[in-house]
């Protein structure tokens, strides 16, 4: 009678299935070295896979896993930064200067190549603490080297994106945070975000981790690749993002005083918060671009500019843990359309938005379209425009929730034009007391709670 082997049927004998272990074992360690997920960046949700070189070990500064992520900051990727097309920024080091909506102990980023028409070879990164204000400096302790999938180098795809590993690191609640990288090669055009309104800086030579910031000689008006900080927090559960247009991008603030009024909304947010209201933890970012319309891209392939119903996915969907989104955007679609605008459209593409977020069981809350009575761009016609759509939002048609900026900022005389301290002077963009009022006329009590049931 033949004898089975205690491994079962047909079993190797047991110096066979050790060598058959260690096998596997290699194989599986080689695959976590060099496969690194990047999603596509094109406000989809497919998946891509791209090569990650130079591995190194994991970061040994690991998060311990306490708290939760939620976004710090972000912005959106706006275009193909002009002449940048055959060398993007080969051979120099960028670093992005960004504000921080919450606080945290370990953070992790996203890097985007929407734009490029050729691989992005990103061979060292690092994230620190800023020394203080206007500052390529980095404070003393904090810098730290940032990996993807263990590897210091990544590939992001033309049209891709990729998010870091995540690091060890204490951001504090409003500090600005330093996020540096560096490319040795051509890349094509920089995936960029023009209205900052923050200086970034850039050096020559890989200088990623260099705390000093004195060979950081060139100012920079742009976010460049960067488009997402992450952090893992105590102080906050969730994200708020908010959708907009250069109203939301803060166009005419005060460059460096973080005086865009979602700033200001998550500043007011905060301090209720500590003194006591009931009130959501949450963090707020930025997902303005100055320009965007609801329903055209601008030009280009892929499009600059591209619609609020084309990125929402990406740039909104697509952050981490969202619990409310806020919409600003339909000015542009009145006021860019060669021909008269049809309110109908806008407000069936501002449903859909809402309808996507319902998907996703997040709440959306939707601001009236601000006057413009003065800008270059203003007739009565397009004035009937607004009037129509904010009619439509005021009788609670379109958003789960309604901030009334229209009310809260224009001319108690004179309802179709801004009222005077609150106008830049373009008689379209707030000035910073203008921001102010917008964030002030938001209602906190509307960030409670989550998508309605729909029947």
């Amino acid at each position: 009678m033949t004898r089975r082997s205690a491994g079962g049927v047909g079993a190797p004998p047991a110096k066979h299935r050790a060598l058959l272990s260690a096998m596997i074992a290699l194989i599986v360690a080689l695959s976590a070295a060099i496969y690194v997920g990047v999603a596509a960046d094109d406000g989809s949700t497919d998946q891509r896979t791209t090569v990650a070189q130079g591995a190194a070990p994991h970061n040994p500064a690991a998060p311990a896993s306490t708290g939760t992520w939620v976004g710090a900051w972000s912005t959106s990727p706006a275009g193909a930064e002009p002449g940048t097309e055959t060398e993007g920024m080969a051979g120099r080091s960028v670093r992005n200067v960004v504000h921080s909506a919450i606080g945290g102990t370990s953070a992790r980023i996203t890097l985007s190549n929407l734009y490029g028409q050729s691989p992005l070879t990103i061979t060292h990164a690092s994230i620190a603490v800023a020394a203080g204000s206007d500052t390529a400096a980095a404070t003393a302790q904090t810098m730290r080297r940032l990996t993807f999938g263990g590897n210091t180098t990544v590939v992001v795809p033309a049209g891709g994106q990729v998010m870091s590993d995540a690091v060890r690191i204490a951001i504090a609640y409003g500090s600005d945070v330093l996020v540096t990288t560096y490319s040795p090669t051509p890349s094509g055009p920089v995936t960029y975000h023009p209205h900052a309104r923050q200086i970034s800086y850039v050096a020559v030579g890989d200088l990623s981790e260099d705390v000093t910031g004195a060979a950081y000689t060139e100012q920079s008006p742009y976010w460049r690749y960067l488009t997402a900080l992450d952090v893992l927090s105590n102080e906050s559960d969730g994200t708020v993002v908010v959708l907009g247009d250069s109203l939301t991008d803060g166009i005419t603030s005060t460059q460096g005083a973080n005086h865009r009024w979602t700033d200001v909304l998550s500043d007011r947010l905060r301090t209720a918060i500590e003194a006591g209201r009931d009130l959501p933890r949450y963090s707020v970012v930025n997902q303005g671009i100055s320009g965007n319309q609801v329903l055209a891209n601008g030009l280009g392939r892929p499009a600059d500019n591209q619609s609020g119903l084309g990125r929402f996915g990406r740039d909104v969907l697509s952050r981490t843990n969202v619990k409310v989104v806020v919409i600003d955007l339909g000015v542009n679609d009145i006021l860019r359309n060669p021909q008269l605008a049809d309110p109908d459209r806008i407000l069936d593409g501002l449903r859909t938005l809402v309808r996507q977020a319902h998907a996703r069981g997040i709440k959306v809350v939707g601001a009236t379209l601000m006057p413009f009575q003065g800008h270059r761009g203003y007739t009565g016609a397009r004035e009937d425009v607004r009037q129509r759509i904010n009619a439509e939002i005021r009788d609670g048609k379109v958003y789960d929730a309604v901030v009334d900026f229209d009310e809260a900022l224009r001319d108690p005389y004179n309802p179709r034009r801004l009222r005077s301290d609150y106008d830049s002077g373009d008689r379209l963009h707030p000035s910073d007391k203008g921001y102010a009022r917008m964030a002030e006329a938001f209602d906190l009590e509307d960030l409670k709670g989550s998508a309605p049931a729909e029947l």
